[in-house]
């Protein structure tokens, strides 16, 4: 049974908040991408995801409170730490688990693995291990819409690395010149790789405080409010979808664990993580929930759906087989097959 406020009056929300029904379906999306990431990293551990994996694993804030502002044919640019933006689109577990471990029940028949996930059906076009190649990518994917059109609004997410790409100003640039229904999306974690961002780099916002070089308002969020980062965002996409153009969002939030799970990231100070996890959005927003009259017993049935949700896609995934070697000629050329080259 999917819990929901329905069978309950719903007060009008204050200043700032979301309406009940998307503030416990926010929940939902968060809850999920954490249960299903947590999964990920116990199957890691026991050596079945195949290649490395990056978690977003304190960061399900921004992939929850952006998705529930887009429409289904909206398209997403995401980079390698993508597991929680599929899940937020609302790609099912199981052939993203399966992905993750290679299996030819996998998303992509265990082509892509956990860096590499595309959904096009639910307009995923991609995530990016090349640090900013993604923006000037999803610039043309706005500019399709825009030609056609159709209404569609990309968005565009980035870690805060990128604003040091050239890619990164030239697609603002250029986004503001053609005026395309895109908008991007700094998930600040503060870490470029191991790497303080802010020793790198000469503002302190590095995608806020360079906004008004391109012609764009600063706009810097909390990146584990998923209040604001819903609403910011549900303002930026209507107007993108209104032909107001592009927009910049910075959300500062910060990632659990280290860059990779490779990395144990001993280079963080540990009273800044120790102040970052009490930072944890699904802590404090089930806290908020609690004070908006949504109880435990309804949060509680909300994670224990979730759970078996998991367990049912690890179970799939799992049993999924080994994709056969004929696999490697089909989704590499144009019409789908290799018979040309000869």
């Amino acid at each position: 049974m999917t819990i929901d406020a329905t069978d309950r009056p719903q007060p009008a929300p204050a200043a700032g908040e979301v309406s009940e029904r998307t503030a416990l379906a926010l929940y939902r999306t968060m809850s999920t991408a954490r249960k299903f990431e947590k999964r990920a990293y116990d199957l890691f551990l026991r050596n079945l995801v195949k290649g490395t994996t990056h978690l977003g694993i304190g960061q399900e804030a921004v992939a929850a409170g952006v998705a529930a502002a887009m429409r289904p044919d909206d398209y997403s640019f995401i980079t390698y730490r993508g597991h929680n933006h599929l899940v937020a689109r609302g790609t099912p577990l199981a052939p993203l688990m399966a992905e993750l471990l290679g299996r030819d029940n996998g998303l992509m028949h265990g082509k892509g693995g956990s860096m590499h996930l595309i959904d096009a059906e639910r307009g995923i076009l991609g995530s990016y291990a090349i640090i900013g190649a993604q923006l000037v990518i999803a610039n043309g994917a706005a500019w399709s819409a825009q030609y056609r059109g159709s209404g569609q609004v990309t968005v565009c997410f980035f870690g805060d690395g990128a604003t040091n790409i050239g890619a990164f100003h030239e697609a603002l640039n250029l986004a503001v010149v053609w005026n395309l229904p895109v908008v991007f999306v700094c998930e600040n974690n503060l870490y470029m790789e191991y790497t303080r961002i802010d020793a790198v780099t000469a503002v302190p916002n590095p995608a806020a405080d360079r906004a008004a070089a391109y012609g764009l308002p600063s706009v810097l969020i909390d990146g584990n409010d998923p209040d604001a980062v819903h609403l910011t965002a549900a303002e930026a996409i209507a107007k993108a979808r209104a032909g107001g153009g592009p927009s910049l969002i910075e959300a500062v939030t910060y990632r659990h664990g280290g860059h990779s799970r490779a990395d144990p990231a001993k280079y963080r100070d540990p009273e800044e993580v120790r102040a970052w996890l009490a930072k944890d959005p699904m802590i404090t927003y089930r806290a908020r929930l609690n004070e908006r009259g949504v109880g435990d017993e309804v949060l509680d049935a909300i994670d224990a759906e979730i759970v078996a949700e998991v367990d049912a896609a690890t179970e799939e995934a799992i049993s999924g087989t080994w994709p056969d070697h004929s696999r490697l000629y089909t989704n590499v050329w144009s019409d789908g097959g290799h018979a040309w080259r000869n």
